[in-house]
């Protein structure tokens, strides 16, 4: 297992005498391609978590949403998720641009139950796999280089109550986002969202905007 873990963590396993346990965990539940349960939990789930490395080195994590199904299996070795309007700032896919790797927790909070996967990443543009995703600027593909179940001890228990009326429908359209809405931005949105606030009831302050995120009206 020498190639599994870092000098720096069999360290710690040394400390903590739990050497011979990592090797074990590692030998029983981390694999390098996609087996048939990991598709099929990867594809039930509507939401996971990203973590991506920037250029130099900081690493940044954020949540991603849509319909269930929002990341498909391509292959036994390559998974694909979609990107789809933000804020502008472009944090995550920059940073797979700049460095390729990449990071997702799958979690199930109702089960409970949660699975990692590594590698590395792309952006692309092909229209045939943005078709999977109507509404998606961007696809990221994703070479996977190590899957790994985790003990779900940890997890706690929620129910989940509702899709975010968010997630772009069949067509590809989605509400207006509140954020758009903040009088100090805009003159900086993008073309295909100037004068929109004012189809939605118009430009609100930073001080209305956060009284209506804190409330869930975000």
């Amino acid at each position: 297992m020498s190639e599994v873990f870092s000098a720096e963590q069999r360290a710690l396993q040394d400390q903590f005498q739990t050497r011979g346990l990592a090797d074990r965990v590692a030998e029983i539940t981390w694999h390098g391609e996609v087996q048939e349960p990991d598709r099929l939990f990867i594809e039930s789930r509507d939401m996971f978590f990203l973590s991506t490395v920037d250029a130099t080195g900081q690493p940044s994590c954020s949540y991603k949403g849509g319909e269930a199904g929002l990341v498909k299996v391509l292959d036994d070795k390559t998974i694909a998720f979609p990107s789809y309007d933000g804020n502008g700032c472009f944090v995550s896919m920059g940073n797979v641009a700049a460095s390729s790797k990449v990071g997702l927790l799958f979690i199930d909070l109702e089960t409970p139950h949660r699975m990692r996967v590594h590698g590395s990443a792309r952006l692309s543009t092909d229209a045939a796999l943005l078709a999977h995703w109507p509404g998606a600027e961007l696809a990221v593909v994703v070479t996977v280089s190590q899957i790994f179940i985790n003990c779900p001890r940890y997890v706690h228990r929620y129910q989940r109550v509702a899709t975010s009326h968010y997630v772009p429908d069949a067509a590809g359209t989605a509400p207006f986002a509140q954020w758009k809405r903040l009088d100090v931005v805009q003159d900086v949105l993008p073309p295909k969202d100037q004068g929109r606030a004012a189809e939605v009831g118009g430009p609100m302050t930073p001080e209305e905007y956060f009284a209506n995120a804190a409330a869930g009206r975000g």
